[in-house]
């Protein structure tokens, strides 16, 4: 398919072979309706084990059974109907059928919630005992070890009432922050690059900023904070209620701080976090050495913040049709090996992905599926390079899901956050080796570089800058002190300061840049694309320089799901995420890109 036409096209007009083939979840919406009764009936049979979790091994392990079985067919219940929706939103079937699997979803487990405090309220020794006594607990061994991790931070049934009782109260910084800055904030207008006026909005803002106009890139800037700066004291008032959220469950569930609070439950030591920001923050020089590059690349006499979005060198357009883009994964990915060639090519034969643009479908692109389905992706092919490194990240992370859930059981299926953007942003980034080896001529080697460049910049340092500033918010309300606006914006005019170094002249509003960034009322969630990042442009480099050695560690990773804590899983696939080693690698690379751009210029 081409695309030839500015009319979007229907989804009944689409070619199949370019729509995913949900038939091989359900045949019809009829089997969907049987099904979901089933899994109603079946939720009710498992909320009558209630009161009786303690009663045995053997009662135990018909539970937990029963509890996959019914978790695997709701999640693929749930991804039909999610699914049909996100292919065409104008469909009211679609519609319809997302809306009662969300339903039915919050139903169900409403009914299985008793099963994880019912076992914490059993002696250890117990369940040691009945681990050792029934051969088929065994396979639960690891995610009981979890769940008892957690058991000195489990309190009295009273006060895990009144802590489940207020979490709706303490989902209100967010959902305020959300109601102001989405729908209450009115944004100013501006002249874009032919003078015609337009308002701005949180879509338009990064686009605006690409522009190659500076006068468009400065007032984008201006005016956007301009709608900020009134509401800067509203916004630090939710921004610390959310932190003294987070502070105040810590303490309730005795832990050290709200970062241990934050990293503990999926097993990741403190020191992670801590060298993260540590080796970023002792490379910064090179940041700063790229500042002034970027400056001279720009031909600017000085460099600003608002101009840190546009590209420094020019762009080169590549028509890359979808049937290329194919060969062009298959040849990218070639030292990944037979097994990974053949998963890929069945995605691309058996309509695993949905490909183009129809009316009513989702924006942007992500993978999907479940346990016992095909690993889905998402995509709006538009034909261009940037298109291309799209479906390299989506199929990065659909063949992560398709080899934990051909290998795993349904419990240790699914994979952590931690190393959720480590398969993705490899591909990309031996999509970018294969095309600086074999189809770059200067101009686009030039931009890959830059590309590549600007990969870390903006997802290992910026993303660090803001762990840090999340860090030393958490620290303040620990030792008792106030999150005043004052007192958010100069932290974090310092912390921009301190990361872009002296050549970039800092305007008055990168102050309240922390006023916009959602991320931080996600409780420590930003440090893992920093260490995603790192810990895929480590393997990525195993793999290029030892081969198959490096593919069989990789490889294994992919398989291993959620069966090990995930610095386990990075750890044998050759990455230690607990030393500095990986994030020093990542900033060593920055420093080699950034002395093959000065060689070019």
């Amino acid at each position: 398919m081409s695309i030839t036409s500015d009319k979007v096209p229907t989804r009944s007009e689409m070619a199949l072979e370019y729509t995913w083939d949900l038939s091989v979840v359900f045949a019809d919406v009829s089997s969907w309706e049987q099904e979901l009764a089933a899994l109603e009936v079946e939720a009710q049979a498992i909320a009558a084990f209630q009161g009786s979790v303690g009663a045995g091994a053997e009662q135990l392990l018909t539970l937990l059974q029963r509890r996959d079985a019914l978790e695997q067919r709701l999640y693929a219940l749930y991804i039909y109907a999610s699914h049909r929706k996100d292919s065409d939103a104008t469909d009211p079937v679609g519609q319809s059928l997302q809306e009662r699997a969300g339903s039915a979803a919050a139903r169900i487990g409403a009914a299985l919630a008793f099963i994880e405090p019912e076992l914490l309220s059993i002696p250890e020794a117990t369940l040691h005992e009945w681990l050792a006594n029934e051969q088929g607990l065994q396979l639960y061994a690891y995610w009981l070890t979890k769940l008892n991790r957690q058991r000195a931070h489990i309190r009295s049934a009273e006060v895990e009432g009144v802590l489940a009782a207020f979490s709706d109260v303490t989902r209100t910084p967010y959902e305020t922050f959300e109601m102001l800055v989405d729908s209450d904030l009115v944004m100013p207008t501006i002249s874009d690059e032919h003078g015609a006026t337009i308002q701005l909005s949180h879509g338009r803002y990064g686009r605006l900023l690409e522009s190659n106009d500076r006068r468009v890139r400065h007032d984008t800037f201006k005016q956007y904070y301009s709608a900020f700066r009134p509401f800067r004291n509203t916004l630090a008032t939710t921004l610390g209620a959310s932190v003294r959220t987070n502070v105040l469950h810590a303490r309730m569930r005795k832990y050290g701080s709200a970062l241990e609070a934050a990293l503990h439950p999926n097993e990741i030591p403190l020191e992670v976090y801590h060298n993260l920001i540590a080796t970023v923050e002792a490379n910064l020089h090179h940041n700063h050495r790229y500042m002034e590059l970027r400056k001279r690349l720009m031909g600017l006499d000085e460099l600003r913040v608002y101009d840190l979005y546009a590209q420094p060198v020019a762009e080169v357009e590549l028509d890359v049709p979808y049937s290329e883009a194919q060969e062009l994964m298959l040849a990218s990915f070639g030292p990944l090996g037979t097994e990974y060639d053949a998963a890929l090519r069945q995605a691309f034969s058996s309509r695993w992905i949905d490909v183009y643009e129809n009316v009513g479908k989702r924006s942007g692109a992500y993978s999907g599926g479940s346990y016992g389905t095909p690993a889905y992706v998402l995509l709006n092919y538009q034909n261009r390079l940037n298109d291309a490194f799209t479906l390299a990240h989506e199929l990065g992370h659909s063949m992560h899901s398709f080899f934990s859930r051909c290998n795993q059981p349904f419990i240790y299926s699914g994979y952590t956050i931690f190393v959720a953007e480590v398969a993705s942003t490899l591909n990309e980034a031996l999509l970018t080796d294969y095309l600086l080896k074999h189809r770059a001529d200067a101009a686009l080697r030039r931009m890959l570089i830059v590309e590549q460049i600007e990969d870390i910049r903006r997802t290992i340092l910026r993303q660090t800058m803001f762990a840090n500033f999340e860090l030393l918010m958490h620290q303040r309300v620990e030792a008792g002190e106030p999150l005043t606006s004052e007192a958010l914006s100069s932290k974090y005019y310092e912390l921009v300061a301190k990361y872009h170094g002296p050549t970039v002249v800092l305007d008055d509003e990168i102050a309240f840049e922390w006023a916009r960034i959602p991320h931080f009322y996600y409780n420590f969630y930003v440090y893992q694309y920093a260490t995603g990042l790192s810990a895929a442009l480590a393997l990525s480099r195993q793999i290029i320089a030892e081969g198959q050695p490096a593919v069989d560690r990789y490889l294994n990773f992919l398989r291993g799901g959620s069966s090990r804590s995930p610095i386990e899983l990075l750890r044998g696939a050759g990455v230690d995420m607990t030393s500095p080693a990986p994030i020093q690698a990542a900033m060593d690379r920055f420093a080699v890109l950034l002395d093959e751009l000065e060689a070019l210029y």
